[in-house]
Parts: structure tokens; sequence; C-alpha cells
């Protein structure tokens, strides 16, 4: 394990269990997290040359700039601004940048950090929102912006549309994230209702005919693996790229979920009304320059190189899984069960992989913490129940899940036992949403604290 390790509480989750398969799935979990840094990654492709700045295979003259402006959100935030601030240092004249988590090792230069609230919005995620609008207004043809974003950004920061309140949003944000929807349903929504969501700063930066290049970790399931980072592509979703969903498309969805009821009315009159609804931008001018430092299936790419240099045979089962976090825990047992005792379709000792962005449908009140990361190990550890040399992690590549200040957890096949004697009954635990709870008093939540990326959810099983 590296000196400085992502998983911060390592030593503490191999002291129980299955220790040894707790020790290959943690380091491979490790590296993977290194690799996909996405300050590592912008310091791979941006420089300066003198007064040129290099971003991938593109080239701005500095000389010709008035002002260098930096903005930024979402849960990755922290790294990726950092690491333009390392690279430009005083040459940026502002930054504004709204993260989930601030932490005492974060060095930025000329750069006001709010915290915005995840995963619902607070007062000062709109207060960056105003602020960056604010800067846009001032800037000109001379100016170059540059933007940074993750997955996050619709509630790290927000500002609804004129009629919508915060509590307004926070209310609807709060009813679609419990709806059980997928994520980009629910984007269509939030999107909508947002002064600054669904590419709408990106437009603001255009009309004031500003350079603009946009760094982002595309969050998106089933994008593919990045190919290469330094050539610009086309982005869609966030403040700072278009968007592809359509007004028809959050119409949809809160008809889909029938929550046209349990939405605050401000809203649904807003979507329902012709005359005030306006769609997001499809298109950009030339003006925009995007680059993409990260995707879901980047986490599965960085698994398969860390299982080779262990000596380990990997299978990625899926870079878009998708569907109930604890039943898609327990599918993942049963494969776990297949290649241990009938060896297909791979002969143990090996690895299991996957990544995508499973949902947990609240239809109660929790009575505790967690996330669906915590939900779907402890699905999964109810498949491995006795079975020694059996061990699975989950967790949220960004660094917390759910309501929990974790990444996710570990299981193994001491699990349920372990669990049953803390007096706990695992099917009332998951019916309750206590995930996160239980296992923190087991000592298997993992920590990690901000990871520098954002690619969703990473899944691995161990089967010796």
């Amino acid at each position: 394990m590296d000196a400085n390790p992502k998983i911060r509480n390592y030593n503490d989750l191999i002291r129980h269990g299955d220790c040894d398969s707790r020790i290959k799935i943690l380091n491979l979990m490790n590296q993977v997290l290194e690799t996909v840094d996405a300050g590592r990654q912008i310091k791979k492709i941006m420089r300066l040359s003198g007064n040129i700045l290099i971003v991938g295979n593109r080239r701005w003259d500095l000389n010709r700039k008035r002002n260098i402006y930096l903005l930024g959100a979402g849960k990755a935030c922290n790294a990726m601004s950092e690491a333009v601030c390392s690279i430009l240092k005083e040459r940026i004249t502002k930054g504004i940048i709204s993260v989930k988590i601030s932490e005492p090792q974060d060095k930025y230069i000329n750069t006001d950090v709010y915290i915005g609230g995840h995963p619902l919005p607070n007062e000062e995620g709109l207060e960056a929102a105003k602020a960056m609008l604010e800067l846009i207004a001032g800037a000109d043809k001379d100016d170059l912006f540059i933007s940074v974003c993750s997955g996050g950004s619709s509630a790290l920061l927000t500002y609804p549309v004129e009629g919508i309140t915060l509590k307004d949003e926070i209310a609807a944000q709060k009813a679609l994230l419990e709806s059980g929807a997928g994520i980009e349903e629910i984007n269509a929504v939030r999107r909508h209702i947002s002064r600054t969501n669904g590419g709408r700063l990106a437009q603001r930066i255009a009309e004031r005919g500003a350079e603009h290049i946009s760094i982002m970790v595309c969050d998106a399931v089933d994008m593919g693996p990045t190919k290469n980072p330094e050539e610009p592509v086309e982005l869609w979703g966030t403040p700072f790229a278009l968007d592809s969903t359509t007004v028809k498309d959050a119409r949809d969805m809160i008809s889909n979920y029938n929550l046209y009821h349990s939405l605050p009315a401000a809203v649904t009159d807003y979507l329902w009304d012709d005359s005030r609804v306006e769609e997001t931008p499809k298109k950009m001018a030339d003006t925009l320059t995007s680059y993409s430092v990260g995707t879901v299936a980047d986490s599965c790419e960085a698994a398969v190189c860390a299982a080779k240099r262990m000596n380990m045979p990997v299978i990625v089962l899926s870079t878009s899984m998708e569907g109930e976090s604890r039943e898609a825990g327990y599918v993942l047992s049963s494969i776990a069960r297949e290649i241990k005792f009938l060896n297909r379709p791979v002969e143990p000792p090996c690895f299991v992989v996957c990544s995508g962005e499973t949902t947990t449908c609240i239809d109660n009140e929790p009575a505790g913490k967690g996330g669906p990361s915590h939900e779907l190990v402890l699905g999964l550890s109810v498949g491995i129940q006795d079975i020694p040399g059996l061990a699975a992690a989950s967790i949220d590549t960004e660094g917390t899940d759910g309501t929990t200040l974790f990444a996710g957890g570990i299981v193994d096949g001491y699990t349920i036992s372990r669990l049953t004697q803390s007096g706990h009954n695992i099917y009332e635990v998951l019916r309750n949403h206590r995930s996160g709870d239980v296992l923190y008093e087991l000592s298997d939540s993992i920590f990690t604290g901000n990871t520098g990326t954002n690619l969703c959810d990473f899944n691995v099983l161990y089967i010796s």
C-alpha cells in the first residue's frame, strides 16, 4: 500500500474478517483511485510554455487575454481546481468554486470557495451560482474562462428560475432522489428549473464572447472509457456543457414516477407553463473547447491494469450497472458463488469488477444513514454468508456515499454473523436504510475523504 493511500482507514479494515481477501480488494481499489484522480489527469494534459497555455493538442496565447477566470463545481472540483491553480498560479485573475467538502490540505490561488449542499442544495451553493453569474456578466471577448466540473454540480451549484425558491428546489430534489429514478431522468427536471445547470453557464459565457475551456469528469453511464484526453470532445450535461435532456423529458419523468403532486406546485406550474419554461442549450458557439479527463468506465480500465500488476485474473462484468442497490448486490453474490464453486466463467483466485450507478428507492423515512454502495455490499453479504474466501467492496468514487461521510463499505463471508452477534437483523437494516450506521458499527465503512474523482460507483469482488 502507498505511503499516502486513498483509503485512509486501510489498516482498520484489514484487522478483522477475511483479512487476506480484504487486503487484495483494498490494494486494488487504492490503485484504481490513484489512477483516476482528475487532478492528476489534468496535469497530464495542461501545461504552460512561457505565455502559451497548452491544453491537450490546443494552444492559447495568454498575452492576448485580459483576465483568466476559474469556475468549478462538483465532487471532484477540489482536485481539479488545485491542478489548474498549480499550473497557472497568479495568472488566475479570480476563481469561484463550489465543493462538497473542503479539506485543510486544499490549496487554491485567488479563488473563492463555497461549500455547497449535496445531495440537497443549500444557501451557499446558491451564493456561488450568483457570484459566477455576476462574474460572467462583466466579461468580454478578451477574457478566458477555464471551468472544471464533475458529478454533483446540479446540487452544489444551484440557482432556481424566477418563481421557484431554494426551499422549493430542495423539496423537489429530495422527492426526485427518493423516487428510485435514474440519474439522467432526475437531471431532466433539475436542469430545466435552474438558471445555471444544463449548460446555462456555458451559454452565458458564450453570449459574452469570451473563450471557454471546459474540463470535465463525465459521470454519465454508458459513455465508454476515455480514449484520448488530449483531444477536444463534445460534452453534455453540467453547467458548462450542452444538455441532451428536454422539457418533455422532465415532464415525462414526473408523470412516469407519479410525482406531480409530490413536487412543490411552483416546480410543476413552471414546467407545464409553455410561456415560461425554456429549453436548455443544445448548440454552443465555437468559443467553447471541451475535454474529458474521466468517465465511469475508466475505473474498470484502471482495475484491469492494477490486477495485471498484482498478477491476478480480472473480469469486467459491466461498466454501466444500474438498478436497485441491494438487489444488484445479491446478483453479484450469485456470480461470486458460481466462480467459487463451479469455476466459471473463470477459475479463482480472481477479481470481478463493475462500475455504474445503482440507486435506492426510499419508500419510508430512513431510520439511519446510508447510501447505495452501503446497501449494495450489505445485500451482497447475504449471498456470501458463511462462505470463506469471498469478499466484496463498493464505493462511491468521489468519497461520500448517500448521507454518510464514508465512500462505501467492505464485506466478506463473516459479515452476517458479526452483524447478527451485534444484535442486528440484516433484512430490518436494509428495509429501514440503516446500512451506513451498521457498517460503521462493524468497522467496515471505507473512508477516503475527497478522492479527486467522481466516476459514480466502483464495485469489486475477490474470490480466493
